[in-house]
């Protein structure tokens, strides 16, 4: 089957409670090692692409790449979806270039500029068979051109707003902010979740599907790896795993990882070059890096609570 939306993989993670793993892809290493680890679980999967990433590999080569994943997993469904498009016109540019989902990110402009924005994106996409995730408040921290809020308590989604947005911008499923933050460094203290807006916009909107992006959760393993061979990330914590499946039972349907990924492969990287420093074949140490991700996504797909769920988003 070629590349399907997320609407079915969302309808299905609602109701059984559990999330969907929304990876970011840069590479060709970083999208075998999702994908390897996807096959494996049995797992539903987004592969997300950023601007920085169509910018990086080029958006031919980034759909090549998929292109094979999806025609080699044809028991697994995979949507294309972009991630953080800021504009109108990239969300219609990237649906015409074959993307399955689209998300617009006006929550920097006011309430109602977000709703028109949405509702123009909304309106060209399911046009075109393709479904719009949005953004309602604002996160922390810095993911590429992505700059957050410095105070991310101060700037939660109101679950009576998300249920005026959600109805006059028709989005398909929405992004809110409910205490994470974007980048490896989050926080200065372990964050607590907003459980409450969770459960407040759920009431309110029940059966849609919500997101959650800034949802690394900044793994020991691989920052002790990197601090280990001449890194220095001794501050960077990430949202504890316990509070993503507690959010995973409830409405969040999709829970994006991007920075996990970085660390999983740097870390592998670093060791390689430091055990073996007279090394330059880019094999010997992407092919290690690549492990790592596919090990790091299996984990995290038990920690979604998705492993096994292919089979009934199809």
């Amino acid at each position: 089957m070629g590349l399907v939306t997320t609407k079915k993989m969302f309808q299905m993670a609602y109701k059984n409670g559990y999330a969907i793993g929304a990876f970011n892809v840069n590479n060709m290493e970083i999208t075998q090692g999702i994908i390897q680890a996807i096959a494996e679980e049995k797992a539903p999967l987004i592969l997300q692409i950023s601007r920085g990433a169509r910018e990086y590999a080029s958006m031919s080569y980034l759909k090549a790449i998929i292109d094979v994943a999806v025609e080699e997993n044809p028991d697994i469904p995979i949507c294309m979806h972009l991630d953080h498009g800021d504009t109108v016109e990239i969300c219609k540019r990237c649906v015409d270039d074959g993307f399955t989902s689209v998300m617009i990110d006006a929550s920097h402009h006011p309430f109602e500029e977000n709703i028109k924005m949405t509702r123009a994106v909304v309106e060209y996409a399911h046009a075109h068979g393709v479904v719009v995730e949005a953004e309602l408040g604002q996160l922390g921290g810095i993911e590429e051109d992505v700059v957050g809020v410095d105070d991310v308590s101060a700037h939660l989604t109101d679950p009576a707003q998300a249920e005026e947005f959600v109805e006059k911008s028709g989005c398909d499923s929405l992004a809110v902010a409910v205490g994470t933050s974007h980048g490896a460094y989050k926080f200065k203290s372990e964050p607590k979740l907003a459980f409450d807006v969770i459960e407040g916009i759920q009431k309110r909107l029940p059966g849609f599907p919500l997101v959650m992006h800034g949802s690394s959760s900044v793994l020991k393993e691989f920052k002790d790896l990197i601090n280990k061979y001449g890194g220095k990330m001794p501050d960077a914590m990430g949202v504890p795993e316990e509070a993503i499946t507690r959010a995973s039972k409830m409405a969040i349907c999709k829970v994006n990882i991007d920075t996990d990924l970085r660390m999983a492969l740097t870390a592998k990287i670093r060791q390689v070059f430091a055990e073996k420093p007279g090394e330059f074949d880019p094999r010997k140490y992407l092919g290690p890096g690549r492990d790592a991700i596919k090990a790091m996504v299996k984990h995290k797909l038990t920690v979604l609570r998705c492993a096994g769920k292919a089979a009934e988003c199809l």
